[in-house]
């Protein structure tokens, strides 16, 4: 594999445990292949000594650059804030937690230097429980689908890409941004290897109602499936409806005696969850309009320290 330059971006939030760490493995493992290299670790808003664990890094390793921002902004928001101060032609994505292992980086580079543009490294198996899979899985199905790649299944955190992408979206000052997304913009050259996923050292920061949440704004935010979907499912109450009245219509000739209460509340009662359930998907576009119309930024920067501050 040739020598290149890379920039690590890393979204760092509760990681005074796993840093330290962190850096030293990168530094070995950047030193064998890369000829100039960059740690970009972005502070979503820790609650914890975060930041000063990485000015405390970023004095020890001169390759080590620390962004403060002002506030939590989630971890796609705080990846792209990394991005967009990237100073070289490959940009890797981790996380903090050690999951991600350094010593599979050559791995992904080798990847990439066939001739696609973005590389995932997913796990060979997932470290949690089979619920918490399923979701995950779903997700990425998700994403998939909004991507326009169908044959994409294994996306990661733990990615590579060529920095040129991110042209693609430079104006982009959508405040629920999912990378993954923003990349398809840009190419359509997607690929993945296995790499071996480390049990985290700290709790996930990615739990149960997160991944939910994930899952809402990818459908939502940057698709109108959602929008189709309860399109035919009033298409369809109306069938249903029809097919009601023409029963009852039928029991009142045959019989002479309509169906009582429980008949007549079961029915509303679906017609009800259908039309909720309608509004509820008309609510999350006008959130996300109304969040566009806001204009509110991305992410907001409150200091920086290394080589760029």
């Amino acid at each position: 594999m040739r020598e290149i330059n890379c920039s690590v971006v890393i979204p760092v939030y509760k990681g005074v445990a796993t840093l330290p760490e962190l850096m030293k493995r990168l530094d070995a493992v950047l030193n064998t292949f890369a000829s100039h290299y960059e740690a970009i670790l972005v502070n979503d808003g820790s609650p914890d000594a975060s930041w000063q664990t990485i000015q405390e890094l970023a004095a020890r390793y001169p390759w080590v650059i620390g962004i403060n921002l002002m506030r939590n902004y989630g971890q796609h928001n705080a990846t792209l804030c990394g991005v967009r101060n990237a100073s070289y032609e490959i940009i890797v994505t981790m996380d903090d937690d050690l999951q991600h292992r350094p010593e599979d980086l050559p791995v992904l580079f080798e990847k990439l230097e066939t001739g696609f543009d973005v590389v995932y490294g997913v796990p060979i198996k997932l470290p949690k429980g089979v619920f918490r899979n399923w979701v995950t899985k779903t997700t990425k199905i998700f994403l998939a689908q909004v991507m326009g790649l169908k044959s994409v299944r294994n996306i990661s955190a733990f990615r590579v890409f060529r920095t040129n992408l991110r042209d693609a979206f430079s104006d982009c000052r959508n405040p629920s941004s999912i990378l993954d997304v923003l990349l398809s913009w840009g190419t359509s050259r997607f690929a993945s290897v296995s790499v071996n996923i480390e049990p985290a050292v700290e709790r996930s920061n990615y739990g149960f109602l997160k991944l939910v949440r994930a899952a809402i704004l990818i459908l939502t935010g940057f698709s109108t499936a959602p929008l189709r979907i309860a399109s035919w499912i009033g298409f369809l109450m109306t069938i249903f409806g029809i097919g009601v009245f023409i029963h009852v219509v039928i029991l009142y000739y045959s019989v002479g005696s309509l169906p009582g209460f429980p008949f007549l509340a079961a029915i509303i009662s679906i017609f009800g969850g259908a039309q909720l359930f309608a509004l509820g998907i008309f609510g999350e576009y006008l959130a996300h309009i109304f969040n566009r119309v806001m204009d509110r930024p991305p992410y907001s920067v409150a200091e920086k320290v290394g080589k760029k501050s």
